[in-house]
């Protein structure tokens, strides 16, 4: 992630809205292998969850979560875009929740609660960071 510390802070901001969007099926590769050890109903491909073995029944799990997540990011992130927020402490934020993203997946598919919801925190955080700036910003 230092490469994004590089870039000017829109292009930060830009970078870091597509990697979240790109996280949202890092999960959806366990998905994928579970499909192919379970047989792939394509007629039915949603109840095949309930075949999976519990890791992808977690990873399917952490995909929904992330297209949640994401949907609160991306307005905020952009919020930041559109306001000019140019501080390290947006940047922080921005990257801080690709970060927790990309650990959340990981310790949901893994199995490990706690981790997994000290991402979710930091994650949530960073939004709702980037939220506060941009709003102080536009109403002062």
């Amino acid at each position: 992630m230092n490469f994004l510390t590089r870039l000017p802070m829109p292009a930060a901001l830009l970078v870091c809205i597509v990697l979240g969007a790109v996280l949202i099926y890092v999960p959806f590769l366990w998905v994928g292998v579970a499909r192919l050890q379970v047989g792939y109903d394509m007629s039915a491909p949603r109840t095949m969850v309930d075949k999976f073995p519990p890791y992808a029944q977690r990873a399917n799990w952490a995909h929904q979560n992330s297209f949640e997540s994401f949907t609160l990011f991306a307005p905020a992130a952009l919020m930041a875009y559109v306001t000019g927020q140019d501080s390290l402490l947006a940047l922080g934020a921005a990257i801080a929740y690709v970060v927790a993203r990309l650990l959340y997946s990981l310790f949901y598919i893994l199995d490990i609660p706690l981790l997994r919801s000290a991402m979710f925190a930091v994650g949530s955080l960073s939004i709702f960071t980037l939220f506060v700036m941009s709003c102080r910003s536009a109403l002062l």
